[in-house]
């Protein structure tokens, strides 16, 4: 069999190649793999990416960028489905350190062949498109990128057609479920502190704290300039739409914190919502508590959060709902990390969660120091694997989005060291 050795440029080895099965120009190589940019590519703007791919490409800085996973060493050649409305364009195509110019002007969309490389060090890869020189008012949309392997990958990951590109573009979410010791057969309260790393405050991060089965409780950035601090609870009527929600099974406000503003949410779910806007910082350690009474008299349960800023060694009452229809204590305790902005899905996010307990109406206390790592369906269909969880300095953490390669195995169970800080709750915020 006639070898061909080949000086590859972006690795800067010599690789042994079959010419008979990898030719750039031909592509040849099988099985193909259709990644579609809608849910795996992002874009400076004026340019977007919709369902359809990359649109409105009009400047030079919308470089657009996408990101797929392989897990063997191997030949790729890739390939870009795409289209030019008007006249002649000129793009650049970067895989690693290997740069291609391509020169396109079909009106209609078509796959163009780019190039080939070889995958040294399976993980990640980014192929990155910019735009050189155009004759009409876009460089190209682009619906898909296509990979030809020299074999098969079980271990290939993106979005892929036919599921959500919104869910997908998010990332996946991550949690922490906390098992509740079978002598707790009430849990009042639960406690827990969180800690944002410097640097991992991206925007459209949401830190939740105090996850429950009626709810959930943690902290938000939503710009540049605003932070929340963010209590739910969801109606026992099962909705997405909350004005459809019967009064009787609505969630009822029955105090706020005087920096609270209460409202709707729906979408997942439906029922009552309160934040304060809060310049919570990177860094620092926040504590929250959250508090379940049960009325078995009116059949409902009122939840209580409130929020301590530790710095100022000071408490928040942030709201106290009443649930209807609901007679329970603190159930389904858990933490999560996830970016509810598509267009921030392609950046790190991460949080430490450390010191934990439980407390029941006689004031007895429970720390605890199990956890399992889980992870919503984009990370359960292997569609990302941008993920981990587990332990960290003494502390649970969670982390997900910007496509590193260390990911963690769901459905871990990690355990911490006991510290045997117990929560202070004296000085609450009155009721």
């Amino acid at each position: 069999m006639r070898k061909l050795i080949i000086i590859c440029q972006f690795i800067g080895c010599m690789l042994l190649i079959d010419t008979r099965v990898f030719a750039a120009d031909t592509l040849q190589i099988k099985p193909n793999i259709v990644i579609p940019l809608g849910g795996n590519a992002w874009v400076n703007a004026p340019a977007t990416i919709v369902d359809a791919g990359l649109m409105n490409w009009k400047e030079q800085q919308s470089v657009c960028k996408i990101y797929f996973k392989v897990s063997v060493k191997q030949n790729l050649a890739v390939a870009l489905r795409l289209r030019v409305p008007q006249g002649k364009s000129t793009i650049q195509i970067k895989v690693g350190n290997r740069t291609f110019i391509k020169q396109v002007a079909n009106t209609a969309y078509d796959t163009v062949k780019i190039g080939g490389f070889f995958v040294s060090d399976p993980g990640y890869l980014t192929v990155e498109l910019k735009g050189i020189s155009k004759t009409g008012e876009v460089y190209a949309d682009v619906s898909d990128l296509i990979i030809h392997a020299a074999r098969a990958d079980t271990g290939i990951s993106y979005v892929a057609t036919g599921s959500s590109f919104h869910y997908g573009r998010r990332g996946p979410s991550v949690h922490l479920r906390y098992g509740i010791p079978k002598k707790f057969n009430t849990v009042r309260w639960f406690y827990n502190e969180v800690t944002v790393p410097v640097g991992m405050d991206v925007i459209g991060s949401y830190f939740q704290a105090d996850g429950f089965g009626q709810g959930y409780f943690g902290m938000q950035v939503n710009s540049t300039i605003e932070r929340r601090i963010l209590f739910s609870v969801w109606s026992p009527f099962n909705t997405e739409d909350p004005k459809s929600i019967p009064d009787s099974m609505r969630i009822k406000l029955i105090k706020k914190g005087s920096q609270t503003h209460i409202g709707e949410f729906g979408n997942e779910g439906s029922g009552g919502q309160s934040y304060m806007i809060y310049p919570w910082v990177a860094g620092s350690t926040y504590a929250f508590l959250l508090s379940a009474e049960p009325d078995t008299i009116h059949k409902s349960t009122i939840f209580t959060a409130y929020f301590k800023d530790i710095n100022l060694n000071k408490w928040y009452l942030v709201a106290r709902f009443s649930r209807p229809q609901t007679v329970t204590g603190l159930t389904n305790l858990y933490s999560f990390v996830e970016n509810f902005i598509p267009e921030q899905g392609d950046k790190t996010r991460m949080a430490f969660f450390n010191n934990q307990w439980i407390g029941d109406r006689n004031g007895n206390w429970q720390e605890l120091t199990k956890a399992t790592f889980t992870g919503d369906a984009t990370a359960k269909m292997k569609y990302r694997k941008d993920y981990g969880g587990g332990l960290n300095g003494g502390a649970f953490y969670l982390k997900n989005g910007g496509f590193f390669n260390k990911f963690t195995i769901l459905n871990q169970t990690f355990v911490r060291k006991a510290n045997g800080h117990q929560p202070q709750v004296f000085g609450l915020p009155a009721k």
